[in-house]
Formats: C-alpha cells, sequence, structure tokens
C-alpha cells in the first residue's frame, strides 16, 4: 500500500498566499472527494502536488512512501507514480497522441513497450472510452472537444497506471453518457485497490457514480471538515453557508489563479522559496 501525505502545506503564487496549512493522508483503493467553493485553493493543492513551477511552497512537506516529493522533479514525480488529470488540458502540436503516449511509457520502464503490446493496451483504452478511432495519428489535444481533452486525460491516466491519480474537474465538459463512460473507466483503475484518487468536483451526480471513501470541504486555503460520502450529498443540498455558522469560517472568493499554459521547458525549473531561500523542485 502506498501513500502520500500532505503536512502543514503552504502555497504562495506571485507573493500572494493560497493555501494556509493543508493536511491530507491519501493511500492506495482510497477516493477522496475534494470540495469547495471557487477558488478557494483546490486546484493550488494538485498542481502543487505535481509540481507547477509557479506554486510557491513556503511550508510543509509532501510525502510519498516517505520520499520528499518537494526535493523531486515534475517528471520524477511522474515516474514515482504521481498523476494530474488536468483541469484545462493543453494541445501540443505536432505530437500524435501515440508518439506523446508511448514515450511517457517508456520513461517509466527499464525496457521500451514492445509496439504490439503498447498498440494493444491503447487500442482496448480508447475502445472501453469509446473515441474515435483515429485518436492515435492526432496531435494531442488539437482540434479536441472539451469532452474528448478531458477523455483522453483519462486515456493516459488507463495507460500510466499511476499509484495516486489527482484529476481537477475532469467531469467538466462531459455530457450524462460520456460522464458514465469516464467514471466506469475511473472505477475500473481502483478495482484491484492500487490506486488511489483525489477528485475535485462541484458536481454531486458524479460523486454519486465515483462513491468516495472520503470526503473533504476546503475553505480559504485550509481543509476545515472531513468526513464520508454523506458530506458530499449534505453539500449537495445545504451548500455551504451552514459551515460559516456551525465552524465560524467565512467563505470569500481568494481569486485562485488558474494557469492553463505553462512552456515545456519552464516544467523542470525550481520554485525558490523568497523567505528562507530554500529550493523546491
Amino acid at each position: 500500500m502506498s501513500t502520500l501525505e500532505i503536512r502543514d502545506l503552504h502555497v504562495e503564487i506571485d507573493g500572494k498566499e493560497i493555501l494556509r496549512g493543508v493536511d491530507l493522508q491519501v493511500r492506495s483503493g482510497e477516493i477522496h472527494a475534494l470540495m469547495g467553493p471557487n477558488g478557494n485553493g483546490k486546484s493550488t493543492l494538485l498542481a502543487a502536488i505535481m509540481g507547477h513551477p509557479r506554486y510557491v511552497v513556503t511550508q510543509g512537506q509532501i510525502l510519498f512512501d516517505d520520499q520528499d516529493v518537494l526535493a523531486m522533479t515534475v517528471d520524477k514525480r511522474s515516474q514515482a507514480g504521481l498523476f494530474l488529470g488536468m483541469q484545462y488540458p493543453q494541445e501540443v502540436a505536432g505530437v500524435t497522441n501515440s508518439d506523446f503516449l508511448k514515450a511517457a511509457l517508456n520513461s517509466r520502464r527499464e525496457k521500451p513497450i514492445p509496439l504490439f503490446t503498447f498498440i494493444k493496451e491503447m487500442e482496448k483504452a480508447v475502445n472501453e472510452l469509446e473515441m474515435k478511432s483515429d485518436l492515435a495519428h492526432r496531435y494531442v489535444n488539437e482540434g479536441f472537444s472539451g469532452g474528448e481533452k478531458k477523455r483522453n486525460e483519462i486515456l493516459q491516466m488507463m495507460l500510466l497506471k499511476p499509484t495516486i491519480a489527482m484529476l481537477d474537474e475532469i467531469d467538466s465538459g462531459l455530457d450524462v453518457d460520456a460522464l458514465k463512460i469516464v467514471a466506469n473507466a475511473i472505477l475500473k483503475q481502483t478495482q484491484d485497490h492500487t490506486m488511489g484518487l483525489i477528485i475535485v468536483s462541484h458536481y454531486d451526480r458524479f460523486y454519486q457514480l465515483i462513491q468516495p471513501t472520503h470526503s473533504h470541504i476546503m475553505i480559504d486555503g485550509k481543509i476545515v471538515m472531513s468526513g464520508d460520502s454523506t458530506l458530499v450529498t449534505k453539500i449537495d443540498e445545504d451548500g455551504y453557508d451552514w459551515l460559516q455558522k456551525e465552524l465560524g469560517v467565512e467563505i470569500k472568493e481568494i481569486e485562485e489563479p488558474i494557469i492553463k499554459r505553462t512552456s515545456v521547458g519552464s516544467l523542470g525549473t525550481c520554485a525558490v522559496n523568497p523567505k528562507n531561500g530554500q529550493v523546491h523542485e
């Protein structure tokens, strides 16, 4: 069993603090729903775990099976078994899906994957997600609809088989039928209990299909309440206003940045803590 542990995590971007002390533990086989009003730090948390260079960790730890994730470059985090399904998948002109996925798989193997094995696995995943048969030869996300881009993220997850997958609003842009297809594909990946999930979504319908084992509410950069799947239902029925009375927390927009495009070269750079000069990959 693998464990991702976040301890007292503080993160800022462009000098503005977004996360203000997050504690979270995710194990293999667990499905964690991460909820909260827009702009309260959910996407920031996932981006920081994966190592986006503009998100600066100023305090706290991220441990994956007792390894210091903050000391890893982005590619090493992926090779260790972390995966992020992005809210805004990027187009990569001139690179076919098959070349992209084969390169990603080979970066995690001692020997390159045999071509026949790769083709067989990719075709199987494409069929399960009911994607177009010419997907392998199309450039990554170029000309894709919003729903196709989200399915392509799940396709990557299915082939890479991460230990901990983080899905940032992977359900947005999907119609009812596509939502069920994606949910079924995600659940199939968790059947052997070797993969843990953190899922950000605003829709109770998606969580009903996924059935999280744990639920968390994030307000103002902190997890203020945790529970089981019944917490998702309560939020769907009552919203977040009741938390102000029950916990005395103020619900406000903190203008969480949405970063849609990052140059490939910048992903290997380091984020430096301006307060103590400590370098975080």
